[in-house]
Formats: C-alpha cells, sequence, structure tokens
C-alpha cells in the first residue's frame, strides 16, 4: 500500500503547500534547506500536527481528510517514526528497548540480528556508540510493524563509515519489510544513494531546481579541492604545519 499526500499549513514564514507518493517498498528521499518544512511534512504524515487543509492516505486507508473531517489519532495510523535525537530510553536495556514496541519477542531479537547489534541487547543507550544507538532507535520502529517509517535525518550525527553502513541497512531493510519509507535528509549523495524518488521542498514548496543547483555547487568544490591538492591520497604535514596550512 502507498503512502499518498497532499497537504497545506501555514508556517510562521511561508505555507507549506506540498504533494508527495511513496509506493510500498520504495524511499522517498525528502531533501531541501534547513527551515523548508521537511520535518513539518513529517510531523503531518504521522498524525503528531495537524494540516489547514489536505489529505493523507495510505492505500485505502484515510488517515486525514480535511474535507469531509475524517481524521485518524497519530496511535492509529501505526507510524514507525525515527529523529536525529536517538530515541531509546537511558534506563532499559537494548533490548527492552526493543521489546517494549512488541509483544513478539522473537520478531524483537530478530531485529537486532538483522541490524547486527543483537550483543548488545543487555547493555543500556548510555554505553553504546551513536551507530548503535541508532540502529537501536529503527529496530524500535520496526518492531511496531508499522504500516509506513517515517526518518528525519537519522544519520547525520554519525561518521562516514557508519553513515555508508547504516544506508546498506535501510535498504535492506526497504526489501525485507516492503513498506512505503520517507526519508529525510540534508545529505545530497545519501539522497540519490537511498531515493527512489528524490524531491526537494524549498521554503514550503516542491522545487527541484535546488537540488540540481546544489550538486553544481557540489562539482565546483570537488573540482577546485583536486585542482589544489590532485586525484592522490593527501600529503601528511609536517609537525611544525598546522592541519590547514596545505590548503593555504
Amino acid at each position: 500500500m502507498g503512502l499518498a499526500a497532499r497537504l497545506t499549513k501555514k508556517l510562521p514564514h511561508f505555507v507549506l503547500d506540498v504533494e508527495i507518493a511513496c509506493p510500498a517498498g520504495e524511499i522517498l528521499a525528502v531533501t531541501g534547506p534547513s527551515g523548508s518544512g521537511k520535518t513539518t511534512l513529517l510531523r503531518l504524515l504521522a498524525g503528531l500536527d495537524d494540516p489547514d487543509a489536505g489529505r493523507i492516505a495510505l492505500g485505502g486507508e484515510v488517515w486525514r481528510d480535511t474535507v469531509v473531517g475524517a481524521r485518524v489519532s497519530a496511535r492509529r495510523r501505526g507510524v514507525g517514526l525515527v529523529f536525529q535525537e536517538y530515541s531509546l530510553f537511558p534506563h532499559m536495556t537494548l533490548a527492552q528497548n526493543v521489546a517494549y514496541a512488541t509483544s513478539d519477542a522473537a520478531f524483537a531479537a530478530r531485529l537486532l540480528e538483522l541490524f547486527g547489534i543483537a550483543h548488545l541487547s543487555g547493555s543500556r543507550p548510555g554505553a553504546m556508540s551513536g551507530g548503535e544507538r541508532q540502529r537501536g532507535a529503527i529496530c524500535q520502529a520496526l518492531a511496531r510493524r508499522p504500516k509506513a517509517l517515517l526518518l528525519d535525518e537519522p544519520f547525520s550525527a554519525l561518521d562516514a563509515a557508519t553513515r555508508a553502513a547504516l544506508r546498506d541497512e535501510l535498504l535492506a531493510v526497504r526489501e525485507r519489510f516492503a513498506i512505503p519509507i520517507v526519508h529525510v535528509t540534508h545529505d545530497l549523495a545519501e539522497a540519490a544513494i537511498l531515493g527512489d524518488t528524490v524531491v526537494t521542498i524549498n521554503r514550503g514548496r516542491i522545487d527541484q531546481d535546488w537540488f540540481v543547483r546544489q550538486l553544481a555547487l557540489y562539482r565546483e568544490e570537488r573540482d577546485a579541492l583536486i585542482a589544489r591538492c590532485g586525484d592522490g591520497p593527501p600529503k601528511p604535514a609536517l609537525k611544525e604545519e598546522r592541519p590547514c596550512d596545505a590548503l593555504s
């Protein structure tokens, strides 16, 4: 069942006015500048905020329709939602956090195995790395067997290697669970790698040219760096050099 929405919401500096669609088993990557309405879109889809006008439906199930007054609460929508901030309970172990979202202990254990963190079952979030905690948060969201998965920059605070590993795991989730996944990210490469479709929101409106403009800037910066440093690995700086001296 695909997720589709046509929404309008007045925000302090502009009106969010967008239409999106994400088929089951696909990832819709949503990108755009900060403060453009991306997180608001996720909150509207999840039922945490209410649109001024519009319609949200998952297949034939209408979650919100302002014309006919249909409204399904956030709890009843069955959405998995993961934010940048880790959502695990600090006083619970990883296994307890994931089991909290399901009565199926075997399913919770399989999720920990899928994300390679089963060996941390007895650990509390404070003793885990950022990548491990975010894997746990995604497991917790999936343990609810959600009808759709909404991700709000879940990898942005992680190092490059961990981000790359989690991207691969998210692609595995897409194949395994066959649900609509809406993934908000500022990372253009991440959007391109993960998104079956990429949508750009700029000041509340769909603006696909923004992605093209940002890609042009990225190419300029890359070409300038290669022209300055060459294609090979950077030479180690001398002990007396400051880190930026090699580029001065």
